[in-house]
């Protein structure tokens, strides 16, 4: 995939979700059809913001030696304001991260491909102090 094409995929880059305007459920990853009204459903693009509260976390303390990420490090699930959860690392000390506590998306690398190849980035997120 050519670098050019990755970075117009605007999900990758964005907090971007569906709604469905039937019955006002939001999503994120995106959807086509709303598993609760099914055909009814009629999904349209609703940015989701960048704030949220931390619901669950799990601090991973054993990760491949070939991975550039700090250990331990924090996975855990945020729910945005908008009411959409997100799967996502939280960028903090894991002695800092409560359930509840709130956090903001940042725009962070998440690897690459080589020295000198592509670079990825994505969403994770951090305490909002």
């Amino acid at each position: 995939m050519l670098p050019r094409f990755w970075r117009k995929i605007k999900y990758r880059y964005n907090l971007v979700g569906t709604k469905c305007e039937n019955c006002g459920s939001i999503y994120y990853p995106p959807r086509n059809i709303c598993p609760e009204c099914r055909r009814k459903s009629r999904m349209v693009e609703v940015e989701l913001g960048e704030r949220g509260r931390v619901v669950t976390y799990t601090v991973i303390h054993d990760v491949p030696e070939s991975s550039k990420l700090m250990k331990p490090y924090v996975v855990g699930i945020v729910e945005l304001d908008s009411g959409a959860r997100v799967t996502a690392q939280i960028v903090e000390d894991p002695e800092r991260v409560e359930i509840g506590s709130r956090v903001r998306a940042v725009f962070r690398k998440y690897g690459e491909e080589g020295e000198d190849g592509i670079i990825y980035y994505g969403t994770k997120f951090v305490l909002d102090e």
